[in-house]
């Protein structure tokens, strides 16, 4: 049987990546356990490029919390290496997806939680995968893993060195974890690693920080800064997930020979083209509204303490120079072509929103 786990599987990619695992490996009665057959025929891929062929496949999803539970979700808290452990010894996966992270913590505590989400808890999960012969370890990291500079070349490629940007937790903490991952992957021992750095997620229900910026009444531009945005459509980023744990051809079930498709290595996820930030106006049907850095980021460090604001001065940067993704890595030599460029998904999700 061929184990596949997920982490952070409550989160919002990790609850879709679930769903389409779970309907592509339909879910049937076996001694007590939840299993799943898929023939190769059955699959839509070709015979060269089944996802397993032939063979039976159980989907473990864990996170801390799950808005209901089913027999194939079990709640771990990755930051306890105990909790991990025993969860891999319990299952040994041969596939493992890390999704879990923290996003956006508000104050000095929430940022020594997400250290211990984001950078020990991925230490704890690559150290259990190693222990317990996991053949392949897919991370979802971040555009912002290039860090919010003024030097980045648009459109930036998986080439540019990582520079250090302590200043904004979470872009800090993908450069911790990729650091991690590349020291592990130079020692050319199971597991080997995927990295997708992606950007901007939308779909049609995607709700967050970022998007709340395009309800406003305004679309907020930065003076001196016109960085365009780059968008990955949801369901392509899933599709990135899955294409990165198809096997070719007859993969046995034991890890050593496990054959992936797509090969190793680091890639920028994100949906052809970009768009300027009068683009993204011009599609929303709104001004833009331009302010200057250095008083938003004053207004903005008095504000979110008071409660009048979700957003801090550590994510004007974000505005001012978040990564433009080349995604020619991700097509060529990754194989995975999105369905949606940058345009298609940002026009999907202001649809979908009500926003026009």
């Amino acid at each position: 049987m061929t184990k596949i786990l997920i982490t952070g599987a409550a989160g919002y990619v990790g609850s879709l990546l679930h769903r389409r695992l779970t309907e592509q490996f339909p879910a049937r009665e076996s001694s007590g356990q939840v299993v799943a057959s898929k023939a190769a025929s059955e699959s839509g891929d070709p015979p060269s490029a089944t996802y397993i062929r032939e063979s039976e496949v159980r989907i473990v999803a864990t996170d801390v919390a799950f808005p209901e539970m089913s027999e194939d979700r079990e709640v771990c808290d990755i930051t306890d290496p105990v909790s991990v452990d025993l969860l891999f010894a319990k299952h040994r996966p041969e596939l493992v997806y890390h999704l879990a992270s923290m996003v956006n913590p508000r104050n000095a505590e929430q940022r020594e939680k997400a250290y211990a989400v984001d950078v020990e808890g991925s230490r704890n999960i690559l150290d259990a995968c190693i222990k317990y012969g996991t053949s392949r370890l897919v991370v979802t990291s971040s555009g912002a893993a290039y860090g919010y500079h003024a030097s980045n070349p648009i459109p930036i490629r998986e080439d540019q060195p990582l520079k250090p940007y302590t200043e904004f937790a979470y872009s800090h903490h993908k450069q911790l974890v990729e650091k991690m991952l590349g020291e592990h992957s130079a020692t050319g021992h199971a597991p080997d690693v995927v990295v997708l750095r992606s950007g901007t997620i939308l779909g049609e229900s995607t709700k967050n920080q970022i998007t709340a910026l395009f309800e406003k009444p305004k679309v907020l531009g930065i003076r001196g800064s016109e960085t365009p945005f780059v968008f990955i459509w949801d369901e392509d980023v899933v599709g990135a997930l899955i294409h990165a744990g198809k096997r070719s051809g007859e993969a046995s079930n034991t890890p050593d020979s496990a054959r992936y498709i797509a090969p190793a290595g680091i890639y920028n996820l994100a949906g052809d083209g970009w768009l300027p930030v009068q683009e993204v106006a011009s599609i929303l049907k709104k001004k833009i509204r331009w302010l200057w850095p250095g008083p938003l980021k004053l207004l903005l460090g008095i504000a979110r303490p008071l409660g009048l604001s979700q957003y801090g001065p550590e994510q004007i940067p974000f505005l001012q120079y978040r990564p433009v993704l080349d995604n020619t890595r991700l097509k060529e030599v990754f194989g995975y072509i999105p369905e949606k460029s940058s345009r298609e998904t940002f026009e999907l999700f202001v649809k979908a929103a009500g926003l026009v």
